[in-house]
């Protein structure tokens, strides 16, 4: 049987490096982290001719093998380190056809490294469009590689890309260009002092705060000749390499690429120059957004409310079937319930990341980071710091790894420490039902009054985040400049796949990372709602017979009394009342404490800690809805959410830092547990006091 070949994707951001990792693993792909750092690990598994297997590793986008990020240390470290499990057996560079002399750059350097490497052209259906005609056997002549000219959305080229990988052994590992003359007296002593050693290998390890092998900057630091050059000398010379690569690109490119400016159609600079305008820029950006909140609502109402009977109807079936204790209980009034609290909002939570894809890949996004950095640098941001903002709506984890890219310090955290007031997924779930059981459904200008209070939850959460961050760069005394670079990619249709993929991958991860924690609360809850101490619960029927002996009440409903007893006085009741005081002012009962406790884990786990709560002992085949819906608030009487206590929730949940994984990642991120603390007392008690207010002033 043939090994598995390891294969590196590399290439420039926006590229396609996505689209042609897509075609070739299909479904067979999952993301992880590198290990001991919070960067994005992207893998899968590739089928090539003759039954030989490839795994496929998609590393970040890099514009060069001049390091300027973690991300693209991620990207040297890998291609220096011949020892590591993930170390290419050959390396596959994407370029754009629109951008071939820019991504060359980054070729050039890899084929210096000695590795087998296939040059990857994507979008090539867009040659003809663009008037763009490539001599091919002259383009791999010179630049010592096989050439692979793919188009990801018409899925050409990409067998005869298999084909090459599968090669990869006939490939030529000789260098394009000799970068060393650039200052051949000093290439020549440190070939001399490390004869066993690759030339360029050892050029990065001196130029960038990388390591490989058993070579690293002290070992070469040590032989005297090399400690006569500054970094100033050292930076010279790297852009000297710099332009000597591109001198080789340009020579090769004046024959093996033509460009009929002539027969180019582009429509780019007029929509940029709408898109991006100071006035129609964020009117186009605000219709976007109430658009894809009132989708939300519209295409997902019909799905959400068959999941909402369906699990209903499981645990009413379950009750009904299965023999009656203690395991039967568990899995109808903890376990289902805690999981239908969760599964009920998959179609929303899917439509969301559906749209978030779709401007992605239309090239939309890069415009609304460019737009938005006018108004962020007036609060100490730059727009590199809007990515993580609004990648925040997916998930805050990913968001603050996402500041990596951001040089300087005092903006990066900055922008970590406000990225979770942004709306993410999990604060979703919360907001849809509570807004369900306390906004009325009318329209107004056609538009719902349920999508209307959504899209003002995520422009508060953003309102939030903006104000907090000009509050902070006026407290943090960190002196750092930076200026902002952005790449405005190509428009295109987003690929279906891609969209498909994405979607796929970021709710399966929602719904297992959610349904694993929300699993083990619903167990915990379910034992401590179901059982309690003391003469109150193990005598419940008889005392709460007794109690209501005079009013002739029917069989079920002395049962719902006796349940109703029972939790009050089980552990979880006991546990309520006695945080009751505390959440009593801003209009919660202690069920709604606990929900509130338990989210910390997750803020998602909410509305499963209630769907558990509200099942116990509950006989009624009754949606969690419609149980919620039923609640009295035991002081004030009347409905327990009504719109005073509703709201005054909503903006609890707006501010408040209910996510343990999110302080996690922002200790290991500032490296400190300082930073993380301030963020849980500080949007806690900002939550609190909001909450409180709103709730005194509404009530």
């Amino acid at each position: 049987m043939a090994k598995q070949i390891n294969v590196a994707l590399i290439g420039n951001p926006n590229t396609g490096k996505t689209s042609v990792f897509n075609a070739l693993t299909g479904l067979n792909q999952k993301v992880g982290n590198y290990p001991g750092i919070t960067v994005e690990k992207k893998e899968g598994i590739c089928k090539l001719p003759r039954g030989v297997k490839a795994h496929i590793i998609d590393l970040p986008g890099t514009y060069s093998l001049n390091a300027s990020s973690l991300d693209e240390n991620v990207v040297i470290e890998l291609l220096l380190n011949k020892n590591d499990k993930d170390f290419p057996d050959v390396a596959v560079v994407v370029s754009d056809v629109e951008n071939l002399k820019r991504n060359l750059l980054l070729f050039t350097q890899i084929k210096d490294l000695e590795i087998p490497s296939i040059l990857v052209i994507n979008m090539s259906d867009r040659m003809a469009y663009k008037g763009i005609s490539l001599d091919i056997d002259y383009l791999e002549q010179q630049l010592e590689t096989k050439i692979a000219l793919i188009s990801t959305r018409k899925n050409k080229g990409i067998g005869e890309l298999k084909e090459l990988i599968a090669n990869y052994k006939d490939l030529s590992t000789k260098p394009c260009l000799n970068a060393s003359s650039i200052d051949e007296d000093y290439f020549n002593n440190l070939r001399k002092a490390f004869p066993n050693q690759l030339l360029y290998k050892l050029w990065l390890v001196i130029t960038q705060d990388v390591n490989f092998g058993k070579t690293d900057r002290n070992t070469i630091d040590a032989v005297s000749d090399f400690k006569t050059k500054t970094k100033a000398d050292l930076k010279r010379l790297q852009q000297k390499e710099t332009i000597k690569r591109y001198q080789f690109i340009n020579n090769t490119l004046k024959k093996g690429q033509t460009i009929d400016l002539a027969s180019a159609k582009d429509l780019r600079v007029k929509l940029d120059r709408i898109l991006t305008h100071k006035v129609w820029g964020y009117l186009i950006f605000g219709i976007i957004l109430l658009t894809i909140f009132q989708a939300i609502y519209d295409w997902a109402q019909i799905p959400m409310e068959l999941i909402d009977s369906a699990f209903a109807s499981l645990s009413e079936w379950t009750k009904n079937t299965l023999p009656d204790g203690a395991f039967t209980s568990l899995i109808a009034e903890g376990i289902i319930p805690g999981l239908g609290g969760i599964v009920i909002f998959i179609p929303q939570i899917a439509f969301l990341f559906l749209f978030i894809s779709i401007l992605e890949e239309s090239g939309y996004m890069s415009r609304v980071v460019f737009l938005m950095d006018r108004i962020m640098r007036r609060f100490g941001l730059s727009g590199k710091s809007v990515v993580p903002l609004i990648s925040g709506t997916a998930c805050a984890i990913p968001a603050i790894m996402a500041t990596r890219n951001i040089e300087s310090w005092k903006e990066r955290l900055i922008t970590i420490l406000v990225t979770p007031f942004t709306t993410c997924s999990a604060r979703l779930p919360v907001y849809l039902i509570i807004i369900e059981l306390v906004i009325p459904e009318g329209r107004f200008l056609g538009l719902g009054y349920q999508p209307l209070t959504l899209m003002l939850l995520y422009l508060i959460g953003f309102g939030a985040a903006v104000g907090s961050a000009w509050i902070l760069n006026k407290i943090l005394k960190i002196r750092s400049k930076t200026f902002f670079v952005v790449e405005m990619p190509n428009y295109k249709l987003p690929l279906f796949k891609n969209v498909a993929l994405t979607v796929l991958e970021k709710t399966k991860a929602f719904v297992f990372g959610a349904g694993k924690i929300i699993l083990a609360i619903s167990i915990i809850l379910w034992f401590l709602a179901s059982y309690g101490p003391g003469e109150q619960f193990n005598n419940a029927d008889t005392i709460v017979t007794e109690q209501f002996a005079s009013e002739n009440l029917s069989e079920d409903e002395l049962q719902q009394k006796i349940a109703s007893h029972k939790l009050e006085h089980s552990f979880i009741g006991i546990t309520g009342r006695a945080i009751e005081p505390a959440i009593r002012p801003l209009g919660y009962d202690w069920k709604i404490g606990i929900a509130i406790v338990s989210s910390f884990a997750a803020r998602e786990v909410f509305v499963g800690t209630l769907a558990t709560i509200y099942s116990v002992g509950s006989d009624e085949e009754e949606t969690i809805k419609n149980r919620m819906a039923g609640e009295v608030n035991p002081i004030l009487g009347g409905p327990l959410f009504n719109f005073a206590s509703g709201i005054s929730l909503l903006l609890f949940y707006a501010f408040a830092m209910q996510c343990m994984s999110t302080l996690a990642i922002v200790k290991r991120e500032t490296n400190s547990w300082k930073w993380p603390m301030y963020q849980l007392v500080i949007m806690s008690a900002f939550a609190y006091l909001v909450a409180l207010a709103a709730f005194q002033m509404l009530k």
